[in-house]
């Protein structure tokens, strides 16, 4: 019984390739989904609200995933819904179902970051 072949492993330019393919998506979504950008905007303010209100490492930590979770919810809603809606032009049932709970994956990800925010922001709020 023979191991299965092992494939070869990719090269430094296949890799460069997928990130910059990887960079073309997001700024692909930053210019079609109206969402992601209005979800980077407000990345940006929490990221100067921190810097402003002089964050410990550790609420650096928990906004900084908080926003990253934010817009991957959204790129993979994004991604979800351009698959569905090539697979099922038409309206479905079961497309439809994909597309919403696709929608409130990201829903839930901007509230619990919108929490998040407000744990780390209420303190700093309230001393000044």
């Amino acid at each position: 019984m023979s191991s299965p072949e092992i494939p070869p492993r990719p090269s430094r330019q296949s890799f460069l390739k997928s990130v910059r393919n990887a960079c073309a998506g997001i700024l692909t979504a930053f210019r079609s989904e109206r969402n992601f950008r209005i979800q980077s905007v407000i990345a940006i303010v929490v990221l100067l609200a921190g810097w402003r209100f002089e964050v410990s490492h550790w609420e650096w930590a928990v906004l900084v995933v908080a926003i990253g979770m934010v817009l991957t919810a959204e790129l993979f809603n994004t991604a979800i819904e351009a698959v569905v809606d090539l697979a099922s032009p038409e309206i479905h049932p079961l497309a439809q179902r994909a597309k919403d709970v696709a929608a409130g994956a990201t829903l839930i990800a901007a509230i619990t970051a919108a929490v998040l925010g407000l744990i780390v922001f209420l303190p700093h709020l309230s001393a000044h």
